[in-house]
């Protein structure tokens, strides 16, 4: 890959279900397989050089920069969503014309090649937003993708909202993206939080990219175990077995 591009990586959670007495680390810096999950997803994304790739930092953000030099730095002082989080790093993108790759701290099952292909595929369609989306075997309270009838990109519905017909659907939103960047700061300029959560939805960036006459993609890939985030102890558990079983595959004549 040969493109220039920059990378959000938002790591600003704290992981309240993750928290006990003796742990209240941010959820990035639990530990899978002996390294913080943080640690794995910038370890997939080590293609991209240190100084592109910026982390959004929020509860207690010197845990993560004690622990990971060279990289940029955003803080988001409230945590009101995923939109918000992206809004905290747009400082870092002033004046910047190329494409931007957001994804998750929380997710370390994302493989290198997985983000290669993704972004190939970006700048092969020549997008302003692509969306990576997949189908997994495991039970997940994933947005589902919605298509027109032309299989075009209508929306994404969060599980939580979608009638019994959506919750049929197999696609998944996994969450990270692609932008062209001018095209994602106008449309976080759009986002509002008119919801029972009072966030700001990244989710929501994709459509109003669409309406605004902007290209939307999806890259769907069988994601199976790498589209896993860790949001509960059980989720842990799972993504360090994965991980395990992995590096024995690795290692393996």
């Amino acid at each position: 890959m040969t493109e220039k591009i920059k990378v959000i990586v938002l790591a600003a959670g704290k992981g309240t279900r993750l928290q006990t007495d003796e742990n209240d680390a941010p959820k990035v810096m639990r530990t899978a397989n002996g390294k913080p999950l943080l640690w794995h997803v910038l370890e997939a994304l080590s293609f991209i050089d240190r100084e592109d790739i910026i982390i959004v930092v929020g509860y207690k953000k010197e845990e993560i920069t004690d622990n990971f030099s060279g990289y940029v730095y955003a803080e988001q002082t409230e945590q009101l969503g995923t939109g918000h989080a992206v809004m905290a790093a747009a400082e870092t993108l002033a004046g910047y014309p190329g494409t931007v790759l957001v994804c998750y701290g929380d997710m370390p099952l994302i493989r290198d090649i997985t983000y290669e292909t993704f972004i190939s595929e970006h700048f092969y369609r020549d997008n302003d937003c692509t969306i990576l989306t997949g189908q997994s075997s495991i039970p997940l309270p994933y947005g589902r993708v919605v298509r027109g009838a032309t299989n075009e990109f209508l929306r994404v519905v969060e599980d939580r909202d979608c009638t019994p017909e959506q919750l049929e659907i197999t696609e998944l939103n996994s969450g990270v993206y692609l932008f062209q960047t001018p095209m994602l700061l106008d449309a976080l300029g759009c986002l509002g939080n008119d919801n029972v959560q009072g966030e700001y939805y990244l989710t929501d960036v994709p459509e109003i990219i669409r309406d605004r006459g902007g290209t939307v993609g999806l890259f769907r890939r069988n994601l199976g175990d790498e589209i896993i985030g860790v949001n509960t102890v059980e989720q842990l558990e799972l993504v360090e077995e994965i991980l395990a079983k992995r590096l024995l595959n690795k290692k393996a004549p």
